[in-house]
């Protein structure tokens, strides 16, 4: 029986055949092309899983991560396993390979379609497709047998994966009914249509692409332009210019390199809707985009768990994070008032943590509201933010767990650590840390080590090496003790 994702995908390729489906600097398929690209790929990927796997667990569906920079390729590989009865698991290309080597061996993956070098103990065992992928088996983890490996529901179609409050990456389980009611709901109240053009900088495998930007658009019979690389102002311009996008969709840190440039950019007054996230934008920051070039931002707020959760079709720095979405409900606090901790329940949400047994379900209550551990409430109708509760962070639309940072660096020689975010001169977020250990220990050498443990975003760019750091009468060390060592040591050159 075809899953539901597979039927959706099937149904619109048909649908809409000869409109503009997915475009990169390389590659233009119109939905035709791309169905008979992702019937190509299933057709590669079939002959080389039944010569190159060995399924000794009996495993129906097999498991593979996607580790791949944005293009049109990536949508026919997702496409196309889908087609293939695989259960695709989007992964951050940017983690390190201790990261994705401990993803492969907790999530138990069989697979990996990939366009960079792996550093998984493995060689690449599969061809080169269409897209220039290659295919690579894996294998099981040591002292970890087959059978061990954690089950998913049989109702899952997709899994992502956020960094959690368990200090490594936690895989989400969605059914494709979760996923398919995520995409329509963002195209019904964002009006998303088939004349749109949408310009998408976020990696697919991130909650604000995957909801806004990739099955959401071609519900609509919608084009979607993706563009490699880092978001440099003058290659979002190129963009603007090139093909006159509709919508924009991208992390704070592209919007603010487009006030570094001083000459006008009519192009972006012509956006019908410009999405950041994950961190809210600066008021600043979206004041100046309003005046300057005449571009209002909509702060999109949702949660890896649970979907797309808020849209605003009139967004103004006032107005934080916009309308819940349909079939997204709001709770805060205890539940009496409309301040405090923000639980979600949605039809969007995941069924829970592949392999984290257990956590996904404690933080949902009696009633299914998910604990998302921000603070904000609700005023006239619209979510505002106010902070974070617990070990996470958000540094430039990335979320980081404290926790796995804290221990990278006690991994990498430090007897103790402090994390967390400072802000810059210039009002921009920075991941910082204050450290005691041994003498010899270094800022440069504790970041080095760091960096074959984590993404190079999760490793703090300042580090402050001291003797001791304060501790609680529990033993605990003191956050307000570390940060102002931290301020000491960096002459007060950032503020908390």
């Amino acid at each position: 029986m075809p899953g539901v994702l597979n039927q959706v995908f099937t149904d619109l390729l048909t649908q809409h055949a000869d409109r503009l489906a997915v475009a990169d600097t390389q590659r233009r398929l119109t939905y035709a092309e791309l169905n008979a690209a992702a019937a190509e790929f299933r057709t590669e990927f079939d002959g080389w899983w039944r010569e190159a796997a060995v399924r000794g667990s009996g495993e129906a569906r097999p498991r593979v991560l996607v580790l791949a920079a944005n293009s049109a390729s990536y949508v026919v590989a997702y496409v196309g396993l889908l087609r293939a009865g695989a259960l695709p698991f989007l992964l951050d290309p940017a983690l390190a390979p201790e990261e994705v080597r401990a993803v492969a061996a907790s999530c138990g993956i069989d697979a990996v379609v990939h366009d960079r070098p792996l550093h998984l103990g493995t060689e690449p065992s599969g061809p080169v497709t269409s897209g220039g992928y290659t295919l690579t088996r894996t294998a099981p983890a040591a002292g970890q047998p087959v059978a061990d490996r954690p089950e998913p529901l049989a109702s899952t179609e997709v899994c992502r994966f956020t960094s959690g409050s368990t200090g490594s990456p936690s895989c989400i389980e969605f059914s494709g009914t979760a996923v398919h009611n995520a995409a329509l709901s963002w195209r019904d109240a964002t009006a998303l249509a088939a004349d749109d053009r949408v310009l998408c900088f976020a990696g697919l495998f991130n909650g604000l692409a995957f909801n806004t930007s990739l099955l959401a658009a071609f519900l609509a019979g919608a084009a979607l332009w993706l563009p490699s690389g880092l978001p440099t102002s003058g290659q979002v311009i190129r963009f603007l210019r090139e093909i006159r996008p509709t919508r924009l969709t991208g992390f704070p840190a592209l919007y603010e390199s487009l006030l570094r440039r001083t000459e006008p950019i009519p192009e972006l007054a012509e956006l019908k809707v410009a999405l950041s996230s994950a961190a809210p934008l600066k008021s600043t920051t979206a004041e100046e985009l309003r005046t300057r070039h005449g571009l209002a931002v909509c702060n999109y707020y949702g949660v890896a768990e649970t979907g797309p959760l808020t849209f605003d079709p009139f967004p103004a720095p006032e107005h934080g994070q916009g309308h819940p979405l349909p079939g997204v409900e709001f709770v805060f606090g205890d539940g009496t008032g409309t301040t405090g901790e923000i639980r979600v329940r949605s039809t969007s949400m995941g069924s829970r943590y592949l392999n984290v047994p257990g956590a996904f379900e404690a933080r949902l209550d009696r009633d299914g509201f998910y604990a998302t551990h921000d603070l904000g409430s609700l005023r006239d109708g619209r979510l505002h933010l106010s902070g974070r509760a617990g070990s996470g962070l958000n540094i430039g639309g990335r979320k980081i767990d404290s926790v796995e940072v804290r221990r990278a660096l006690l991994a990498s020689g430090a007897t103790e650590a402090v994390v967390f975010a400072v802000d810059k001169r210039n009002g921009d977020p920075m991941l910082a840390a204050v450290v005691s250990g041994p003498d010899g220990l270094t800022e440069d050498g504790l970041r080095v080590r760091c960096l074959e443990r984590l993404a190079a975003y999760k490793v703090p760019e300042r580090v402050v090496v001291v003797p001791e750091i304060p501790t609680t009468g529990v033993g605990k060390p003191r956050m307000t003790a570390a940060r102002e060592l931290f301020h000491q040591a960096t002459d007060s050159a950032f503020t908390s």
